[in-house]
């Protein structure tokens, strides 16, 4: 058989299976109905295959692709007692696919697909920081090492396709999912996403090697728009805002090669992501030329029958519309019966089962279904090296008024207070698999662990994480007030519990204490508990200088800590080790090189204070400034960096910056665009470049931009003209430490003639 030689190529062994699939066998291949923990139980001798897979795989003959086998939370259920772990997931990933493949006529292996939102959510999966902290590293390079990583790892534990949040854009820090996006940029979150497909993919070509695994994007599209920061809630999106903020990400990960994307929740202007056509095949298969899967978001198929009538028809709606792969669904168990009934052409079926083949034969999973036989072996990089240099990236000195950073030597006494100064379990963020005890290191250890020996440590939690509970706060007053300088750890938390209470689709409910942020947490406001203010008043008041630390997963309205403490950083969810990392900084053992991936807002009231908002005469506010606390890309260093003004050469932007001041730092270049004459209305900024540049104390850098699409391009006023365009127009281009500083800065002025040529403002062609 055709499909069975591994030197035909693929195209061809995919249509000769397809010849051979009944209408049954095909509708299977496109389900992803069980949830993987209910596949197995573990027992005294190992594991055991339970009568849900059995049932499950004889319905259809077979299985399309298995979600979570390896998923360990509180939602699942799976923890060390119960799960499986380094040692022995592999050996069941083979039990399973064993059975799968004797209950298929055809021998066809099942996909294993996993979440790896901040590395494998396994038992013993390496946990990296969250994808806020990973925007606020401006380090795609260093991304793409952990992506390499977190692949390696999968592959080598016997799953296939990972689950990675990537696409959604920051645009209301109120959405409990804010922790899962890049930043609120698009240029950022679109270099971020190709570091993400680099890493976890390689280059494939036809192939995957054993240790790369295909991404599955997610989401697509405009999920981070929705409205008043609800998850899941409507996104009130024109179709520029779509096409300019929310698609560009989506649109490198597609040219990088993406094997799959997931449609998401959120409806577009009234019509659902998983039934949208247009948004599906006509613009991301037809326009976009992409040959790659499309996976529904958990139950969004089901959705659809509120639209449609019933699960048959909301199926066949998901299916005409460009879904490939459903996820828990009902409704697309029935597509043998949609076909059957006129509602779906069996060609249109056979489509989306080729793509799920041909993934299949791409990963070798016919000649090589075990992962016995993949040769798929650990990363040798220790994960944790990545995970902390990652988090080390991401802190991000936000203010260091009087220079309290980094600690002096002679600094005797230190007060570490707060209750985020002494646990890791509110480091690690949402969708995180239970930890063995041990793992990580606290704000606390890592201190302890760094500071000299002759320096006294001491140590309060001083009140609770939310809620009341103030009746720690006096101990922490008298540890401050003895100490020569206290550090102060506060913020937010996406750490689940068994008592979770938890939606259909595994989004938390909002009922949980202590958990104040990740999906299904969303907030009205963007205040930490009351508590934690008070704690910070208090411990400000002994006049012992404060340095303020924020662990967390949205940007919180903390101006308290921008006018009492002396100096602040955010280090977001940096993962278990981010205490280390952490108390590297604060000690200079290493530098703050991290840079503020969204604005952080003073209020609620001011949302949205995104820096590319429309470049429009926007009047403040009778009662609060209507202006950041802190603006997107900001980020200071323990030294001082002066920026020369951009100079044009040819197709490049060149700048020369100077470190000048007496440290070693690493300071991110950024270029941004300001259009002026332009087809359609303009934002005020947009990031169109960065680089990092480390300079030595007195050293002078020249910095080069290459200008082209990446650079120029715009969407056109009718929405047809191509993201990679560039139109007719003059634009500034301004080049500064953060989007606060571009608006002030020395801009140089470039027409363009829309077929790639440019000219300076002297009409000399460049």
């Amino acid at each position: 058989m055709l499909y069975r030689n591994p030197t035909a190529p693929i195209e061809e062994r995919t249509r000769d299976l397809l010849s051979r699939m009944t209408l049954r066998e095909k509708a299977g291949q496109l389900n992803q109905r069980m949830y993987g923990w209910d596949a197995y139980r573990r027992t005294p001798s190992g594991f055991e295959l339970t009568a849900a897979l059995r049932a499950e795989t004889t319905r259809f003959g077979g299985l399309g692709a298995l979600y979570g086998l390896l998923r360990a939370d509180a939602w699942s259920g799976v923890d060390h007692t119960t799960g499986a772990g380094a040692a022995d997931s592999a050996a069941l990933a083979d039990q399973v696919q064993r059975h799968v493949i004797e209950q298929s006529r055809l021998g066809i292996p099942a996909l294993f697909v996993e979440e790896v939102p901040h590395g494998h959510m396994a038992l013993d999966g390496t946990v990296l920081p969250v994808n806020l902290a990973v925007g606020a590293t401006w380090d795609p390079e260093l991304y793409e090492q952990a992506a390499a990583h977190a692949a390696a790892e999968l592959r080598s534990r016997g799953a296939h396709v990972a689950l990675v949040s990537a696409l959604d854009i920051a645009r209301d820090p109120r959405w409990g999912r804010t922790e899962e996006c890049f930043g609120e940029d698009p240029y950022l979150a679109s270099r971020l996403t190709e570091a993400l497909v680099r890493g976890m993919q390689g280059n494939p070509g036809d192939l995957f090697a054993p240790d790369k695994a295909p991404v599955v994007l997610k989401h697509f599209a405009g999920q981070g728009a929705t409205v008043g920061g609800r998850n899941s809630a409507e996104s009130e999106l024109g179709p520029r805002e779509l096409h300019e903020i929310h698609l560009p990400a989506a649109r490198a990960g597609v040219r990088a090669g993406a094997a799959a994307v997931m449609a998401a929740y959120n409806e577009v202007d009234g019509i659902p992501c998983s039934g949208n056509r247009a948004l599906l095949d006509g613009l991301l298969r037809r326009r976009w030329g992409f040959e790659g899967l499309v996976m529904a978001d958990g139950l969004a198929v089901d959705r659809l029958a509120r639209i449609t009538g019933d699960p048959v028809s909301a199926g066949a709606l998901a299916l005409n519309s460009g879904v490939d792969l459903s996820l828990w669904d009902e409704g697309f168990t029935h597509l043998e019966e949609a076909v059957e009934r006129g509602l779906v052409r069996e060609d249109t079926l056979d489509a989306a089962v080729a793509r799920v083949l041909r993934l299949k034969f791409r990963l070798g999973l016919f000649e090589r279904p075990y992962a016995a036989d993949q040769l798929a072996t650990p990363p040798a990089a220790p994960g944790r090296d990545l995970s902390t240099a990652l988090a080390r990236a991401a802190v991000t000195l936000l203010h260091n008024d009087g220079g309290v950073l980094p600690i002096p030597p002679t600094t005797s006494r230190i007060a570490v207070l707060g209750p985020h100064a002494a646990t890791t379990a509110h480091q690690l963020g949402d969708y995180t698999a239970p930890q063995r005890p041990g793992t990580g290191a606290s704000v606390l250890d890592g201190m302890r662990r760094l500071a000299p020996p002759e320096v006294e440590i001491s140590h309060a939690r001083g009140c609770a994480l939310t809620g009341g509970d103030t009746s720690g706060i006096p101990e922490a007053v008298a540890l401050a007030d003895a100490a020569d300088l206290a550090v102060l750890v506060l913020g937010g938390s996406s750490a689940r519990t068994p008592e979770t209470g938890f939606a259909a689709n595994g989004a938390a409910l909002r009922t949980v204490s202590e958990m104040t942020c990740g999906e299904g947490v969303d907030l009205a406001g963007l205040r930490l508990g009351e508590a934690q203010y008070e704690l910070l008043r208090a411990v400000s008041a002994t006049g012992t200088p404060v340095v303020v630390v924020l662990v967390q997963g949205r940007p919180h309205a903390v101006p308290e800590a921008a006018d009492l403490a002396a100096a602040l950083l955010t280090a977001w969810y940096p993962g278990p080790w981010g205490g280390d990392a952490i108390a590297e900084v604060l000690f200079g053992h290493a530098e703050p090189v991290g840079r503020l991936p969204v604005s952080v807002p003073r209020s609620a009231g001011q949302l949205p204070v995104y820096y590319n908002h429309k470049d429009t005469e926007y009047g403040s506010y009778a009662d609060e400034s209507a202006e950041p606390l802190y603006s997107f890309g900001h980020g200071l260093s323990y030294t001082t960096f002066e920026y020369g003004p951009p100079r044009l050469s040819q197709d490049t932007v060149e700048v020369d910056v100077t470190n000048t001041g007496e440290r070693y730092g690493r300071t991110v270049v950024q270029l941004y665009i300001r259009r002026l004459l332009t087809p359609v209305w303009p934002r005020t900024l947009e990031l169109r470049a960065f680089q990092g540049a480390g300079l030595a104390p007195g050293e002078r850098r020249t910095v080069a931009f290459s200008l082209g699409a990446d650079q120029l391009a715009q969407v056109g006023a009718d929405l047809e003209t191509r993201e990679t365009s560039v139109l007719p127009g003059t634009l500034e281009i301004r080049v500064a430490e953060s989007a606060k500083a571009a608006l002030t800065a020395v801009p140089v002025v470039l027409r363009t003639d829309g077929d790639q040529s440019f000219t300076a403002p002297d009409e000399t062609p460049l």
